[in-house]
């Protein structure tokens, strides 16, 4: 959605609750994949994607339109409700190997070679996600945000709140982090 028709929508949104449907649609899944990314969990991540969304319905009337997208106030709602999360549960991460991914494929020797190439990709998943699970917070946020989310060092600025510099700073020193972590295992 252009950033035109997006202010428009917000704007309507905020006089007509019903309107944030169209919101709550564009949005949820980007934001529900991030989350999951991040907790690992697939109840959790719709909880606190629950909880995101119902943050940001109440606290529309707060929102100020900056031309940026209206997602980058959801993450920072997100990353607001993870933390919260992690903070007031001390939860431990639990493998994601409860989502079921299908595999459509008719010819039985495609279907094994394929199936183990995504287990090694599940596997290779898993082993980064306990590594960057065990970074403190402030990392795992710029980690999540710049590679499983895409987004460029400017969104991820205006998502947490903090400046292009620290963000690549947090970046840098996360991912030395995450590559001591990985060397101390090998």
């Amino acid at each position: 959605m252009d950033l035109s028709k997006e202010k428009g929508l917000i704007e309507k949104a905020k006089k007509d609750p019903e309107a944030f449907g169209k919101i709550f649609d564009e949005n949820y899944p980007k934001i529900f994949g991030y989350i999951l990314k991040r907790v690992a969990n697939l109840e959790i991540a719709q909880d606190v994607t629950s909880e995101t969304f119902l943050k940001a319905l109440k606290n529309l009337w707060k929102f100020r339109w900056r031309n940026i997208p209206f997602s980058a106030w959801l993450y920072r709602i997100a990353n607001n409700e993870i933390a919260n999360f992690f903070r007031k549960r001390k939860y431990k991460s639990v493998s994601l190997e409860k989502i079921p991914e299908p595999i459509a494929v008719s010819n039985p020797s495609i279907e094994i070679i394929e199936a183990q190439e995504k287990l090694k990709a599940h596997k290779d998943f898993l082993a980064l996600q306990e590594k960057i699970l065990r970074l403190p917070l402030k990392y795992q946020e710029v980690i999540s945000l710049r590679f499983f989310e895409k987004k460029k060092i400017r969104e991820i600025a205006e998502i947490l709140g903090k400046k292009e510099g620290t963000i690549k700073s947090l970046l840098r020193r996360g991912l030395e982090k995450l590559r001591e972590k990985f060397n101390a295992t090998f």
